[in-house]
């Protein structure tokens, strides 16, 4: 029994929206390395797509056209660094902190792999600028877990609203609940559920 065929028959919503449309496709593309993942989810918060990508590559070029080490970003002077890349005071801050785990050995990139789901989320939490959304986006897009439900995404709740019929945003209580049949494939149900968002009428 294929993955989808077991969302389905698990949960009538999902096999639902499978009927409507259809079995999606799931891109494949190299993994960049965890520290420039990390690097790339730190630059990108709160910003579209577009400034995202225009801002990590002024970062690139302002180290020569590729990606910084985090001793590159530590010797870095934070105001020349704010102002060649267009980050934000708080995202520099950021920045270093990663560069500073990584460098004094708290955050042992080496080892996300052999981690479970919660503590990959607890190592990276750790890191000032790195929340539960973005560890949990690193999970999902970057290690590829199976079964990760972010709670916090207000896309995950504005679909599920809208798909369970729900008088107003569910609470992570109340998500976790709706989520227990996705298991173990959580994270390819809310992959479907985003995608629902750009497929609803008008």
């Amino acid at each position: 029994m294929s993955v989808w065929e077991e969302l389905r028959r698990a949960d009538p919503v999902l096999g639902r929206l499978l009927d409507e449309h259809g079995e999606p496709t799931r891109s494949r593309t190299p993994r960049p390395e965890h520290y420039s993942a990390l690097v790339r989810s730190i630059v990108g918060q709160q910003l579209s797509v577009t400034a995202a990508r225009a801002i990590h590559a002024r970062l690139l070029e302002y180290f020569g056209g590729r990606e910084p080490v985090p001793d590159e970003v530590l010797a870095a002077e934070p105001d020349a660094l704010r102002a060649a890349a267009g980050l934000s005071r708080a995202k520099v801050a950021f920045l270093r902190s990663l560069a500073e785990h990584v460098v004094d050995g708290s955050l042992e990139l080496g080892r996300l792999d052999e981690l479970s789901d919660d503590e990959v989320v607890g190592e990276l939490t750790a890191v000032k600028g790195i929340g539960e959304w973005s560890a949990h986006m690193f999970l999902m897009f970057h290690l590829q877990r199976p079964d990760v439900l972010p709670v916090g995404d207000l896309g995950i709740r504005n679909a599920v609203k809208a798909q369970y019929r729900l008088r107003k945003l569910p609470d992570p209580k109340r998500l976790e609940k709706i989520a227990r049949p996705w298991r173990p494939h959580r994270t390819l149900a809310c992959l479907f559920l985003w995608s629902s968002l750009d497929n609803k009428p008008g």
